[in-house]
């Protein structure tokens, strides 16, 4: 019973989520939403004893994936206008697409969901256990390929980005470990606080004098006319 209303509420949720995810104007109410999405998509992965994917699904799409679309979609200027115009030329061919996946997912519900198909009974060794031992004997060689496709995509795109450009600083470790102290830094007297009150109070006096000169020169020049 307690199950039941936990996947009732997970998939309630869920599934406003997503709604709200396509409704939602503002891009990133709409990652928000997704990301409240696939919380609940992971909590109804726990109750079905799939733990692994579950722990995936926050670790990867909501750490990783949503949050980088998050940081995208705020550090863009987002032309919101143009966006609700492609939304309207292209709302046809959704609502296409949009039918065939719901006429595909009721076709699949009807012809599994109320079958007479048995389910699957329970393995005592946990979902994790299972998947690390079928990963790294039959499909070992595909994981490992994978990882090496991962490994060049991140190469090449170190690569793409380490072009030299005019106008960008780059660093230079050689440059920074054959420096010479006397190239980096230099000794400056400066004076101290005592000093620099003695200047200006001798500017001050020498000021006051030379403004009590103007005024005997400015004096005698009358006097003499």
């Amino acid at each position: 019973m307690i199950e039941a209303l936990f996947f009732y509420l997970f998939a309630g949720v869920m599934l406003a989520s997503g709604l709200m995810v396509v409704v939602s104007r503002n891009p990133v109410y709409s990652v928000l939403f997704l990301i409240l999405a696939f919380f609940n998509a992971a909590g109804m992965f726990v109750l079905i004893g799939a733990e692994f994917l579950a722990m995936l699904l926050v670790v990867v799409y909501v750490g990783a994936v949503a949050v980088l679309f998050l940081f995208v979609v705020m550090m863009l200027d987002i032309n919101f206008a143009e966006m609700r115009a492609g939304f309207q030329k292209y709302l046809p061919l959704g609502l296409i697409v949009g039918g065939i996946l719901v006429f595909e997912l009721v076709a699949a519900m009807y012809s599994d969901a109320f079958s007479n198909a048995s389910l699957p009974t329970a393995s005592d060794i946990a979902n994790t256990t299972q998947i690390g031992g079928v990963l790294y004997t039959k499909y070992a060689f595909l994981f490992q390929i994978a990882g090496l496709i991962l490994l060049v995509a991140m190469i090449g795109a170190i690569s793409l980005t380490m072009r030299k450009r005019a106008g960008v600083r780059r660093q230079s470790i050689a440059a920074q470990n054959s420096r010479r102290r006397e190239d980096v830094m230099e000794i400056v007297k400066m004076p101290s606080a005592k000093a620099k009150a003695e200047a200006r109070a001798n500017d001050q006096l020498d000021g006051q004098e030379n403004s009590r000169a103007h005024d005997r020169t400015a004096t005698g020049s009358t006097s003499d006319q």
